[in-house]
């Protein structure tokens, strides 16, 4: 007889815009057998559960969906936060440090009081410095606490790129690196369309100028502002980055992804947390790939890691070495 399946439990701390849309992907995917909702606003966890357990009937897998609480931890998977204050028109990622800071350290000491065990999955902005927070506060070995890093910024450079091929975005191989935010950069070194490289493509005369390219990234790196500006927050896209990466977790994929990840000498970066490309399975990170990037990418990537540092250290003075 064959041993029946483990359940799979996740627990998504607050159903915001980025909570909610995560759960619903989570949902439309059948990612796992169970889905918890913490929310400090508990009406508004009722009214998510209620809503998705009405699309049950047409469900691709049946899924327990219900509101919980901090106890719901224990034996769950997944932790995924992404409560938090939201980036306002105007403000920066970095601006949302002290006060995100404070939500994260009573979150977190809840979690871990009700003896989670699992993996941390962090959104809530600055993701870099909260799931460095995250890590210091649980405890937990730092391949269990993945924030969602550069893989907003990395999809949007694919999508771009592949419409100013004309090509799928699938078949579009790039990568954006560093903070998720304003000192974030492109491996332009590394990316190429079917095995053909962009410095192939600029040699050839074909595609986009040089000029072109720069403009899309500079569309990617502040994309988020247009959005806010339009619609007020960004989250169907992180919630299905989110959805990505549970999936590689769940399913053990050994995938890679550019999540904030902590650097232990990678990159010759120390004690931050970052985005870069990492292989993700049911451990968590398993490593950090190091690419080879070029002389101006590796003095970029270094300053976008000075930034957060300096970031990280005043939220937390006390970790200062």
């Amino acid at each position: 007889m064959s041993q029946p399946r483990k359940v799979s439990r996740i627990v998504v701390v607050g159903t915001g815009f980025v909570g909610s849309s995560y759960a619903y992907a989570c949902f439309i995917q059948g990612l796992c057998h169970e889905l918890v909702l913490v929310d400090v606003n508990e009406e508004k966890a009722i009214g998510d559960a209620m809503d998705l357990n009405h699309g049950l009937p047409f469900a691709r897998t049946p899924m327990t969906i219900r509101v919980g609480n901090y106890s719901d931890c224990k034996d769950a998977d997944l932790v995924v936060l992404t409560a938090g204050a939201n980036q306002g028109p105007g403000e920066t990622r970095l601006d949302l440090v002290a006060k995100n800071a404070r939500i994260f350290r009573s979150i977190i000491d809840s979690v871990m009081e009700n003896g989670f065990n699992g993996i941390f999955l962090v959104a809530t902005n600055p993701v870099d410095v909260l799931s460095y927070v995250t890590w210091k506060y649980s405890g937990l070995p730092s391949e269990r606490v993945i924030g969602t890093g550069t893989i907003l910024d990395t999809a949007r450079f694919r999508y771009l790129l592949g419409q100013a091929y004309h090509v799928d975005t699938r078949n579009v191989h790039a990568y954006i690196i560093g903070e998720h935010g304003d000192t974030e950069l492109p491996v332009w070194s590394l990316t190429d369309i079917g095995r053909r490289s962009i410095a192939q493509y600029l040699k050839d005369g074909k595609g986009p100028s040089q000029q072109e390219l720069d403009n899309l990234f500079i569309q990617v790196r502040d994309a988020a502002y247009h959005i806010i500006q339009a619609k007020g927050a960004t989250y169907y896209g992180i919630g299905m980055g989110l959805a990505r990466l549970t999936q590689a977790v769940l399913e053990n994929e050994n995938s890679i992804h550019t999540v904030s990840c902590l650097a232990q000498g990678e990159y010759g970066l120390e004690d931050v947390y970052i985005g870069l490309p990492a292989v993700i399975n049911q451990n968590g990170i398993r490593e950090v790939i190091e690419l080879k990037l070029n002389e101006s990418e590796t003095k970029k990537l270094q300053h976008s890691a000075t930034v957060l540092s300096e970031v990280i250290h005043s939220a937390l003075p006390s970790q200062k070495t």
